[in-house]
């Protein structure tokens, strides 16, 4: 049985990481129509811009070995100069239509995704010279999309140039009184025309089929939702060992409060389900006492047993307890509501064994 998840399972849309991940390796919604438009309306810009120019100085280089065959020499090496130099003329006039092609035929990619690196894409893979699986990726719905896509698309602009030259099939046999360069101009302009009609038409397939695309790519790289808790453990870890993580921690800082208890002045307590450890050194800068361990219940309880001991005085005092335990921090001052209350339980204890407490 397969491990890949059944399509029907694939509810949830793809997380940006695994849009990045289908971006590395070159996987990205691909218009072959918006290239197609792009590539012929560069085609329209040449022949609108530059085909009555170009062709102009093709046949003023051409127009010499017609009006003057008799000085060009026919031996072979001379003849071999000639179409060197014949080649580079015309290479250097077709020089600025090239680059158009080119620019345009690099803009149609960025225009649909931006710049895209995809190394992955590059690396060879034994699998894809697998003739079956060759035959297999041919004959996929998308495949057969693709062609009746084409096959609309050919019908469609064959439609519109049939009715757009219908009428200059009337006057054809007029052209042969034409002087040539009015034919020329006659068949640029029909060009054109037939370049702009075709151009709205692809315009509008490429718009349908780059938002297809984007639909059909989206719904590709769809997610079950055990996918998407997976890739959630792995961005952001087991929510169990972050549970385990978090438990150590409270473990490690229950410890360090508990070793803090034997240096506290006094334990103020509820008295069993509230505990807190009191310590106040004026002697080391101490502005206010400090609350240095505090607990409920069995953690009170454990306060309790270590304060008795190492011989901490525990005081009991529901209220004061209650609300140190709820509004103080551990390593925290405490506020200055609690300061009389507090102040008195010390002084009291430090009658007690013989200490003063000093004067504000």
């Amino acid at each position: 049985m397969s491990d890949e998840p059944d399509e029907a399972q694939k509810t949830e849309e793809a997380t940006p990481k695994k849009i990045a991940q289908a971006r590395e390796r070159g996987n990205v919604p691909r218009s072959m129509e918006v290239n197609t438009w792009l590539m012929l309306f560069a085609g329209a810009i040449l022949v609108g811009a530059f085909g009555p120019g170009l062709m102009d100085e093709i046949r003023i280089l051409n127009l010499a070995f017609i009006e003057r065959p008799d000085q060009f020499p026919m031996d072979r090496g001379n003849l071999g100069d000639i179409l060197v130099e014949t080649i580079k003329s015309v290479a250097l006039l077709l020089a600025g239509p090239v680059v158009i092609m080119v620019i345009f035929a690099l803009a149609s990619g960025l225009v649909q995704n931006g710049l895209v690196y995809a190394p992955k894409a590059m690396e060879p893979k034994l699998e894809k010279l697998s003739p079956l699986k060759g035959l297999k990726k041919f004959a996929t719905s998308r495949q057969y999309v693709e062609f009746l896509k084409g096959l609309f698309k050919l019908t469609i602009v064959g439609t519109t140039a049939l009715l757009l030259l219908w009428p200059e099939f009337d006057r054809i046999d007029t052209f042969s009184s034409f002087d040539p360069l009015n034919i020329l101009k006659l068949v640029h302009e029909l060009i054109m025309r037939l370049l702009a009609y075709v151009l709205a038409i692809l315009a509008v397939i490429a718009l349908i089929d780059f938002i297809y695309q984007r639909m059909q790519h989206a719904k590709q790289l769809r997610m079950t939702k055990q996918e998407i808790k997976d890739e959630f453990k792995q961005a952001e870890g087991d929510p169990h060992v972050k549970g385990r993580l978090r438990q150590i921690r409270m473990e490690r800082a229950r410890q360090r409060m508990m070793q803090a208890v034997p240096d506290a002045d006094v334990v103020v307590t509820n008295p069993t389900h509230f505990a807190v450890a009191l310590k106040y050194k004026p002697d080391r800068d101490m502005d206010a006492p400090v609350l240095v361990a505090k607990g409920q219940d069995l953690i009170a309880q454990k306060i309790r047993e270590i304060a008795i001991e190492n011989g901490i005085m525990i005081v009991e005092n529901k209220p004061l307890a209650q609300a140190l335990f709820k509004t103080v921090e551990i390593d925290q001052e405490v506020p200055t509501e609690h300061y009389k209350a507090v102040a008195e339980i010390i002084s009291y204890v430090w009658r007690i064994k013989g200490r003063i407490m000093p004067a504000d």
